[in-house]
């Protein structure tokens, strides 16, 4: 039994079957990237949008959902999918046509419901509207990309927004019975231990169903790329990404669905840190670290400080 409150296990006690995301590439892009706001993107995302590596870009939705289908089948003997749209910005485009793509990976058999991962400035009610319709008739998860709560690293690392919009969205789409799962970058330049527990705390309060944490990558042609050459980015190493994850875990509430707690950038593409393309090696790390504290997942949740949670 895992000591935290896996989402793999949740979608195998929801379906009563193996259930694998597939990642997939809509051809949209970002305000960050297109000039809305800037054209530099964030300072870890490629050209490809960040943690998108292996994804069969430019083809129909449904050829790459049946690609990754037979992946799938292959590795992991799946027999129900989640099409999970995950480069780039997947609610940045006009209604009509979030619609219609939805639609077709819907229509692919097998599939069983939808991640949509975007930015907390691509929200609108409108878009909300369509997410709330298709969560009414299908499984469906909003990955929301806040990254940090501290203003001064999402400043740093050029995203465009600041906490309050990440609050104000995730607000909107709560009123609207929408599964949030908030997206944390640990390692950010400048953050502290303290800082990331303190977006820890912010997660409990807000409620979010499900949350996602990274580690920084440092991926080639990238902003940060840049800085680290010049050695101007510490990385966590391995031990402290370990632990800090645990720390983290310790104090989460323990209904939060914990979605990721690693990644790798992909051999190709990744200058560093290296350690974290063994991503199994992380997991049982973790894991490992866990068991030698004796804690589990909110062990140190204190649910007198979030027994009124923001609602408005």
């Amino acid at each position: 039994m895992k000591r935290y409150n896996a989402f793999s296990d949740e979608l195998k006690r929801h379906f009563g079957c193996k259930v694998q995301r597939i990642s997939i590439d809509a051809g949209l892009t970002c305000p960050n990237r297109d000039g809305t706001l800037d054209t530099a993107g964030c300072i870890y995302c490629g050209g490809h949008g960040s943690g998108s590596h292996g994804i069969l870009r430019g083809l129909p939705v449904a050829v790459q959902i049946d690609d990754g289908k037979q992946v799938m089948w292959r590795k992991y003997k799946a027999s129900r999918f989640i099409a999970y749209f995950q480069a780039y910005s997947n609610t940045y485009a006009p209604v009509e046509q979030l619609k219609q793509l939805y639609e077709e990976a819907l229509a692919v058999p097998d599939v069983v419901g939808l991640i949509i991962a975007t930015r907390p400035d691509c929200l609108p009610d409108a878009i909300l509207d369509l997410l709330e319709e298709f969560s009414q008739r299908s499984y469906l998860w909003l990955e929301l990309g806040m990254q940090s709560i501290h203003d001064s690293s999402l400043s740093l690392a050029n995203r465009c927004h600041d906490h309050a919009c990440s609050v104000d969205a995730i607000l909107r789409a709560r009123q609207r019975g929408l599964n949030v799962c908030a997206h944390i970058i640990l390692g950010l330049p400048g953050e502290t231990r303290e800082q990331m527990l303190e977006t820890t705390e912010e997660l409990n309060r807000l409620g979010v169903e499900g949350v996602k944490l990274h580690l920084l990558h440092v991926m080639k042609e990238t902003a940060l790329a840049t800085m680290y050459q010049r050695g101007d980015v510490p990385l966590l190493e391995k031990i402290d990404y370990v632990r800090v994850v645990c720390d983290i875990l310790e104090r989460l509430d323990p209904q939060i669905l914990i979605h990721r707690l690693t990644g790798d950038g992909g051999h190709d593409n990744l200058v560093a840190p290296l350690w974290s393309l063994k991503k199994f090696e992380v997991l049982n790390a973790i894991d490992a670290e866990l068991r030698q504290r004796g804690t589990s997942q909110g062990d140190l949740f204190n649910s007198g400080n979030v027994s009124r949670r923001a609602t408005s």
